[in-house]
């Protein structure tokens, strides 16, 4: 057995390991959140399951309760006959709801918040592991400074549009402040308050208002954004700056004589910011064989150099282009950053929240398709797995806060179901008829497994269509490489 396929299946290995731990792990912390608050409540427990349906594994200890792992891996449940009847999906069990004593609505209330309280806990530990070994981040990705404007975006249909941020206006080296209103920070805020905008203008079409900084102006515009790629999410057509830095210099070229070497970092043609990899060959087709000044870093002094490109032809396409003679890469340093995990906790808790806006904002672009389940989970956690743990234990936070904030939407079968049930019985100084709720769970339980059913087979459609994915670089970012 070669080195490469005990590599591949040792990462493989790991990968399952780490779904069945982190994954299933979130779900076990919940649903022991549930029984730890029973327990101390003094609700009778009779079941403690991981997963739903028939047992794979089942045991009845001494204190009565069955714990059993089931077949259906999309959840878990922990039986309290005394707070609900959720024999639907439970199935049948030896708790007699009708001999036991009645619970206080304050005891209703601690347990069925105390799965989420339980993530919470839980992702805040995690979270406080990643505070302490470090959170990868893209150094460049830090800033909201616009490093490259797409001229153009392609749509899920393939047909070329004009990119919105530069049919805005906004220019390379503008500084974006706010999106529909919001601060941002990061590249990364700017792209989900974009992604996940509601935005409209007079006809309808997808908007986004952007204030931004050009050249210390303050300035407001409105970009008409576009629906790229093939699951058509809201784009602006922007990235990030790169460095952009000599890979190579080829003999007897302009940059040869000029004196440009190996790992110079271009920063400036003629002035002007070079902030993407193919910034010089645009710049010098626009030029058309004139001299430019390149200015570049060398052992981090500054140096001007004036060179005069050359014609050269594709041999394929029979084109003419001018070239300085250089091969560049464009990188992105990745560096480790220490967040205090309550930031981290309550950044994820902002994304969950946002994107649970927009899927039911009839204005939006994202809708339940866009969502991940259980299968898009796993393949989530498989692709961190295999770029190390620090990208584990940030999935694995922001899953525990996407749990949390699920169960307690006010939806039966759901923790905040109960919870709105118990509410409206406290209030009308009786309990709600036990045949309504228990009908109002089956309809529930058969939408919200629907739903996951139906999130399910976009996210088969989505890997088998992108195929294995290149997870994110445990060092650096891949370089693009090009010839100048």
């Amino acid at each position: 057995m070669s080195s490469e396929t005990v590599t591949s299946l040792f990462d493989n290995i790991w990968s399952i390991f780490t779904i069945v731990l982190f994954f299933g792990g979130s779900i076990f912390v919940h649903e022991l959140g549930h029984f730890l608050a029973a327990r101390r409540r003094g609700v009778k427990v009779t079941r403690f399951s991981i997963g739903f349906g028939p047992p794979i594994w089942s045991h009845t200890a001494k204190d009565g309760v069955e714990y059993r792992v089931s077949w259906l891996p999309l959840g878990g449940y922990v039986a309290l006959p005394q707070l609900a009847d959720m024999s639907t999906i439970e199935g049948e069990n030896d708790g007699d709801a009708v001999s036991l004593p009645p619970v206080s609505y304050a005891t209703r209330m601690i347990v069925f918040a105390a799965g989420a309280f339980f993530n919470v806990l839980f992702a805040l530990f995690l979270a406080s592991i990643l505070w302490f070994i470090g959170q990868p981040v893209v150094e460049e990705e830090q800033t909201t400074r616009i490093g490259f404007v797409h001229p153009t975006l392609t749509l899920a249909n393939g047909k070329k549009v004009d990119g919105p941020a530069y049919r805005a206006g906004l220019q390379t080296g503008d500084t974006i402040l706010t999106v529909d209103g919001r601060t941002v920070k990061t590249m990364n805020d700017i792209g989900q308050l974009v992604a996940l905008g509601a935005g409209r203008d007079d006809e309808g079409q997808p908007a986004v208002n952007i204030e931004y900084d050009h050249n210390g102006e303050r300035k407001k515009t409105t970009a008409l954004v576009a629906l790229s790629g093939r699951d058509e999410i809201r784009d602006l057509g922007i990235e990030t700056a790169a460095k952009v830095t000599v890979a190579g210099v080829q003999p007897g070229t302009p940059a040869d004589a000029a004196g440009l070497k190996f790992r110079d970092i271009i920063t400036h043609i003629d002035g002007k910011p070079v902030g993407y990899l193919s910034f010089i060959s645009d710049y010098l087709r626009d030029g058309a064989g004139k001299p430019v000044k390149v200015t570049y870093l060398r052992e981090d002094k500054s140096n001007d150099v004036v060179v005069t490109p050359v014609k050269v032809t594709d041999p394929e396409t029979k084109l003419n282009a001018y070239r300085l003679g250089l091969q560049l890469k464009g990188a992105l340093t990745v560096n480790i950053i220490h967040t205090p995990p309550w930031e981290q906790v309550w950044e994820k808790a902002v994304s969950t929240w946002r994107t649970l806006q927009s899927v039911i904002n009839p204005h939006s672009n994202i809708g339940i398709n866009k969502l991940s389940g259980p299968v898009g989970i796993g393949k989530i956690y498989w692709d961190a797995a295999q770029a190390g743990i620090r990208y584990v234990l940030w999935i694995a936070i922001l899953v525990n806060v996407n749990l949390a904030i699920f169960n307690l939407l006010p939806i039966p079968v759901l923790d905040g179901g109960h919870m709105l049930f118990a509410t409206i019985g406290k209030i009308r100084g009786r309990a709600l008829p036990v045949n309504f709720i228990a009908a109002a769970q089956s309809v529930f339980i058969v939408l919200l497994f629907s739903m996951i059913l139906y999130v399910s087979v976009f996210d088969v459609r989505r890997i088998v269509r992108d195929g294995p994915n290149e997870p994110p670089a445990k060092e650096s970012t891949k370089p693009a490489e090009a010839g100048k």
